[in-house]
């Protein structure tokens, strides 16, 4: 019961957390999209308590976007770009990134990475081919347009989350320890 309350308090925080830090942007898209540090959160949740926590802290934080000023066209867009792709993101828990020893197995850090960001890419992806197929310039093919759209921002957005996990890391190891022992 202990561990139902902390897991759902942390993810509450991660949620929280990733909205104020969709604000604090780098860089912004012209149709949506952005770089910085809101993926960190939901990718902390995902790798401290695994994939389905890290997949409801993504839900949730999707869904708390559509409050906070989302760009919605289309009820099934506001779907694959707010929860699903964020709830995808939480997929990087289904991949184990530590040794017994509790450091990180970089490798396995890596392509957990690669699978959350890889899995919300494919979700704006579809969202826009299907919705935003309109704004690619002539003759350039929706799903080339949509690809590279969506790497520009969520390439930089992951590697610079995977950095700063990579540096809180080190700084509170213990953290991870502690719930990897419970």
């Amino acid at each position: 019961m202990q561990k139902n309350v902390k897991l759902m308090a942390e993810i509450a925080v991660a949620v929280a957390l990733s909205t104020v830090l969709s604000y604090l942007t780098l860089f912004r898209m012209p149709q949506g999209g952005s770089i910085n540090l809101e993926m960190l959160p939901i990718l902390f949740i995902a790798f401290r308590w695994g994939g389905v926590p890290g997949l409801i802290a993504g839900v949730v934080h999707g869904l708390v976007q559509i409050i906070t000023g989302a760009y919605v066209v289309h009820p099934a867009q506001f779907l694959l770009d707010y929860p699903v792709a964020y709830g995808l993101l939480g997929m990087a828990g289904f991949i184990s990134i530590f040794r017994a020893n509790n450091t990180i197995k970089m490798p396995a850090f890596l392509a957990a990475l690669l699978l959350g960001t890889g899995a919300r890419f494919f979700s704006h992806l579809v969202a826009g081919v299907i919705f935003f197929a309109d704004l690619a310039p002539e003759g350039q093919n929706p799903w080339v347009y949509s690809a590279v759209y969506n790497i520009t921002h969520l390439i930089p957005a992951a590697i610079l989350s995977g950095l700063v996990i990579l540096i809180i890391y080190r700084q509170t190891q213990e953290v991870f320890q502690q719930q990897m022992q419970s």
